[in-house]
Parts: C-alpha cells; structure tokens; sequence
C-alpha cells in the first residue's frame, strides 16, 4: 500500500530521512553546518522553525522529514477509510507539509532542550579579526593583495587575501601582520616588523 503512487512523496521522503542518518552514522559531522555564516537571518524565524539555538540542520531535517512522513500516511489512510480512495500525492503532499511543519516545530524546539550542546570549531569571518597572520608568497601592498595563513583559537588554519593597512607599508612573504579590518573578502594588517607590534 505505502509503495503506491498515492504513497510516493511520504516513501521518498523516508529514504531521504534513512540516507540523512546513515551519514550522520558514519560521522561525517555535516549535521552541524553553520546556517548562519554571515548572512543576516531572521532571528525569530529560526527560533519559531526550531534552527534558532543549536539544533544541528541535519537533525532537524531528519526531523522534519519523519513529520511529513507520518503525517502523509495518516492523511492518506484516513482519507481512504472515510472516501475510499486516497487523495492525490500532489493535494497530499501539500497537506502533509503545511501540518508536518507545524508538527516538526513543536518536535524540534523539544529535541534541542534535551539535546547536549554542542562544540564547534565553526567560527565567522569577522573572528580572524584581531590575530595574526603570515605571509605566505609575493609581497602585500596596497592594491595587490597576498595569500596569508591565519590560526584561528581552534588551531585551524584559515588562508586570506591580506593588504596594509597603511597605504606606505608592505609585508614581504615570511612576514607576520595583524588582521585589523576587512572588506568583503580583502583583509587588512598592521605589519609586525619595524612596527611597535613587534613587542606585542
């Protein structure tokens, strides 16, 4: 019956739930994404969806998928035992996604109150503020960006585009710099040598 073409979103939705926790099984870690990054969300969207603390994305998703599946089967069962026919996967679906996504609300906003927090070595751009970076090859000027490596506080290396900060400095490779401010993508730094950072 659930193998049915009247089934068929709900049983999709099951595999794709199974094939969610076989990766979060294997220990892939991608159950915690930062959905945040540094793009501007709604806050108190996220927190009504259940993504506003540290619900993993992947957990959630396995949630929302296992709501909108038992949702569809109900629906369909109970509209096939009072009309004898099931409704069409389209009008089910529809149904099952409006009822599951309230449903996966209440269910998500309750796993994060029992779920242990959680430790991340996620961090956003802006954290490389204030550290110090090498200069990996070339010569950073103003205008001509170079590759530098900076070590984040978890020990992981993180590679930008560094210029000066002053348009008379210059920071040959091999050279250390303070990340003091960015724009978009393009980092600026305060040269150690000859500087008086260089006792910092």
């Amino acid at each position: 019956m659930v193998l049915s073409s009247s089934y068929l979103p709900f049983t999709t939705a099951f595999v794709v739930m199974l094939g969610i926790g076989l990766i979060e099984a294997v220990g892939l870690g991608l159950g915690h994404l930062d959905i945040g990054g540094d793009v501007d969300a709604d806050a108190g969207l996220l927190d009504w969806l259940g993504l506003g603390g540290e619900m993993p994305i992947l957990i959630w998703m396995t949630s929302l998928l296992a709501c909108f599946t038992l949702v569809g089967i109900a629906v369909q069962q109970g509209v096939t035992a009072i009309a004898g026919t099931p409704l069409s996967p389209g009008w089910a679906a529809g149904v099952a996604i409006l009822v599951g996504t309230l449903l996966n609300t209440w269910a998500a906003n309750g796993l994060a109150r029992i779920l242990p927090g959680l430790e991340t070595s996620v961090i956003t751009t802006d954290e490389l503020l204030r550290r110090r970076g090498i200069i990996l090859e070339g010569v950073a000027r103003r205008g001509v960006p170079a590759r530098a490596k900076v070590i984040d506080q978890h020990g992981q290396p993180h590679y930008i585009m560094v210029e000066p900060h002053n348009e008379v400095d210059m920071i040959a490779a091999g050279e250390t710099a303070l990340i003091v401010r960015r724009e978009g993508q393009l980092f600026y730094a305060l040269p150690d040598k000859g500087s008086l950072l260089e006792s910092l």
